[in-house]
């Protein structure tokens, strides 16, 4: 495991004159983000919201049409549900269904003006910009990296 909790609280120091404060902690599979969140939440005293749990558990009823309308309101509940100005998200993976027709990262930034928002999510830095999932998977994204602070084994800064 890389320094990240450091990194972390630096990113967390510095979101806050920025308009979205999202830090998107970047990294494979088994490379300690969750456990990096795990020591933060105690640290800072704030809750780790399962994302694919929360967000699964209030799409389950739903059709899936109206899971793809619902999907932005009811995410932005369950981060609304947390108390504070610090708000870690783990499993994010839901966000990027394409069943859900959502742009994970738009979602995210639209909820970070409120709070700063450090979301763990599975993917690499990669020439400037954070990659979910391989190019042919559907469930594909890539994003510039000027959108949003990084933390990641990747990138040193």
């Amino acid at each position: 495991m890389w320094p990240a909790r450091a990194e972390i609280k630096k990113r967390i120091e510095d979101a806050q004159v920025l308009y979205c404060r999202l830090i998107l902690l970047v990294g494979r599979a088994q490379t300690g983000k969750t456990a990096v969140l795990q020591a933060i939440a105690a640290e800072f005293s704030t809750p780790l919201i399962n994302v694919n749990l929360e967000l699964s558990r209030r799409l389950l009823d739903l059709t899936e049409r109206q899971r793809a309308l619902q999907t932005p309101r009811l995410f932005g509940e369950i981060v609304g549900e947390a108390t504070g100005e610090l708000v870690l998200l783990d499993n994010i993976e839901i966000l990027f269904d394409v069943h859900l027709k959502q742009d994970p990262l738009r979602l995210l930034q639209r909820l970070s003006r409120n709070q700063t928002v450090v979301a763990a999510c599975n993917g690499s830095i990669v020439d400037g910009h954070m990659t979910y999932a391989v190019p042919d998977h559907p469930e594909y994204r890539r994003y510039p990296i000027r959108d949003f602070l990084v933390a990641s084994p990747e990138v040193k800064t």
